[in-house]
């Protein structure tokens, strides 16, 4: 039997890199810090004090990935935006109930630990995090020899907020007559990618150059919009109702999920345009406009719901904050029909 000395290097495991991989972060993680931050990296548990202007804080969590699209990130070599991709996914959600993201914990998981890679990668996490208002005070670096094929690595996200118990967002109260805005997103954002690199490998050498006036890759993985700070400010001055982040499953299958079970959200073929992206990854996977409104976000990030009498100065704080804002339909009786009818 080799009675040779084994190293945790040796077995796979670089703790020197992983040690200077913290060293990286650290500067990135202090741009983020805010108030209520106690303690952040570097110990076993992060610390964060709820703010004091909360009378009756409920506190709200949401975790998510990236999923297949990090299989593009690790082709194209680009690990720049996934980061901002991680934080949107949790940050966007936690918003829906009206809350305000406070903190952020991230997980970055591979075989072999590139440092430079996952630098670029948490900086992009660092990045959302900062725009959104949220601090970046953890998270966990795994190298696991075996686990992920050589540059391959897989996120995961964690995020608090808070929101007034006596403002919590439910939709209970959104009623028929209400109006449905719709706020741009920024292209796929992070789900559908599976469809997304079906359609790639079925166009093969003939991909467009350019989609919406960017180089086709830099179209593609443009990351998932940050909707927190524009939206917040929406909150403190308009009576919104209701909230809905449009992940997977689309517009179809997130919209109800924030309406009573009698309502349907009916939205107007047309009030929004549709993108080149969208138009592209529709023409090549052959589907029709049910199933792209089911798949993907199709150029609405985020809906929010909202009296008709306060649909325009709600749109008008929205737009003043940088959104794209469209009127894209109403709220009416279910009835027998669908949740949600596009017509």
């Amino acid at each position: 039997m080799n009675t040779t000395p084994l190293s945790y290097k040796d077995a796979g495991v670089d703790i020197d890199a992983g040690d200077a991989l913290v060293e990286r972060i650290k500067p990135l993680a202090r741009r983020t810090l805010r108030d209520g931050v106690l303690a952040g990296i570097g110990g076993f548990g992060a610390l964060f004090e709820v703010p004091r202007r909360y009378r009756e804080p409920v506190l709200v969590s949401g975790t998510d990935g990236v999923g297949t699209k990090l299989k593009l990130a690790f082709e194209w070599n680009m690990h720049d935006t996934v980061g901002i991709d991680l934080v949107a996914m949790s940050v966007n959600d936690v918003l829906v109930q009206g809350a305000e993201p406070l903190f952020f914990l991230d997980y970055f998981a591979c075989g072999k630990l590139d440092v430079d890679t996952a630098a670029r990668v948490i900086a992009g996490i660092a990045r959302g995090c900062e725009i959104s208002g949220c601090a970046l005070i953890g998270g966990e670096t795994a190298e696991m020899p075996g686990m992920y094929p050589p540059g391959e690595y897989d996120l995961a996200g964690f995020c608090v907020g808070v929101v007034e118990k006596s403002r919590i967002l439910t939709g209970a109260d959104v009623q028929v007559g209400d109006v449905v805005l719709g706020l741009a997103s920024n292209g796929v954002h992070s789900n559908g990618f599976s469809l997304v690199r079906k359609c790639i490998e079925r166009a093969g050498a003939n991909l467009p150059a350019t989609l919406d006036g960017r180089p086709f890759r830099e179209a593609v993985m443009a990351p998932t919009r940050l909707y927190v700070k524009p939206v917040l400010a929406a909150l403190q001055q308009h009576p919104i109702k209701a909230l809905a982040h449009i992940t997977g499953g689309g517009l179809l299958e997130n919209i109800p999920r924030v309406l009573p079970d009698a309502l349907a959200a009916h939205l107007v073929k047309g009030s929004w345009p549709q993108s080149e992206l969208f138009a592209w990854l529709q023409r090549t996977a052959g589907i029709d406009d049910h199933e792209m409104n089911r798949t993907f976000n199709n150029g609405i990030g985020m809906v929010v719901v909202v009296g008709a009498e306060h649909a325009e100065a709600t749109a008008a704080t929205l737009r003043a904050q940088g959104e794209t804002v469209y009127r894209i339909g109403t709220i009416a009786p279910r009835g027998e029909g669908a949740a949600v009818v596009v017509a």
